[in-house]
């Protein structure tokens, strides 16, 4: 199966484009259901109403894409048209019919979005390990499929691990994609839950952040130690360890020592380590 994804896939997502020749029909919308497969949970109300206003005053002008169901039709393509259009209090909307099936459904479904950039990054590593599940795919293989690094798929799989509620942080944009790396190395989870209070009253960047989980893992009180004032540090030290933090994609740490020192690179979980390595690896 693994072999096989991704075969056709540019063939499948251009197959959503409409065509001179398609058959164009009206829908009621109470024949339509959202795809099952739609990895997309949330929508912007604010950006339906904009559409809806465009298509009041505009009408639908790209039909959706849909194909039949045991009763009525799903929804390939065009979520969000159909939804401003029953924000509007439309009967039907212009639609398209295609033969898809559930693989297909699944792979335009995930991949695509995935590929646009449509989600956000929780619902983008619920689809990566959606279609690593399905098609029994490693993190090698499934950054071919999309077009991304490795290390990109990590990062994103590595939000799974948190607490629904820090999840929720990330999901709506109040935690960024460093800080969730950073929290995910935590196994102490009211630990990370105090540090997620801290950095959201506090606004901390993503480097204070990674200093107060440095504390945490050789400190007994967190919250003491997270609070005291952070020791001021060379600044060479600290634009090294920037530039091997972009590098790696992971935290670093320089522990100088008079005219020695040592170089700390945390991973989370036996695939990052292996990334890791492979970085390494390719450096010698």
């Amino acid at each position: 199966m693994s072999k096989r994804l991704g075969k056709g896939l540019d063939a499948l997502i251009t197959s959503l484009s409409i065509k001179e020749d398609d058959k164009i029909v009206e829908i009621p919308l109470t024949q339509l259901r959202a795809n099952p497969y739609q990895p997309r949970k949330t929508f912007e109300e604010e950006a339906i109403k904009e559409l809806a206003e465009s298509i009041r005053e505009h009408g639908v002008i790209q039909p959706i894409v849909v194909r039949q169901a045991l009763r009525g039709f799903e929804i390939i393509a065009g979520e969000r048209r159909f939804r401003a259009s029953q924000l509007l209090g439309n009967v039907t909307i212009p639609a398209v019919v295609r033969a898809y099936n559930d693989q297909q459904v699944m792979e335009i479904a995930l991949i695509e979005n995935v590929q646009r950039e449509d989600l956000n990054s929780i619902e983008v590593a619920i689809a990566y390990q959606a279609i690593m599940n399905q098609f029994k795919l490693t993190q090698e293989e499934l950054s071919l499929k999309v077009g991304k690094s490795r290390s990109h798929i990590a990062n994103f799989l590595r939000l799974l691990s948190l607490p629904d509620e820090i999840k929720d942080y990330v999901s709506r944009g109040t935690l960024s994609m460093g800080h969730a790396r950073a929290l995910a190395g935590i196994k102490d989870d009211a630990a990370r839950r105090q540090l997620v209070k801290q950095t959201v009253a506090g606004e901390w960047s993503v480097r204070e952040l990674e200093e107060a989980v440095q504390k945490s893992e050789t400190k007994a009180n967190v919250k003491a130690k997270t609070k005291s004032k952070a020791k001021k540090r060379d600044p060479f030290i600290e634009e090294i360890e920037e530039t091997l933090r972009e590098k790696f994609q992971t935290t670093v740490r320089i522990k100088p020592n008079k005219d020695k020192g040592r170089i700390e690179l945390s991973y989370f979980g036996q695939s990052d380590l292996e990334r890791l390595l492979e970085l390494l690896k390719a450096m010698a």
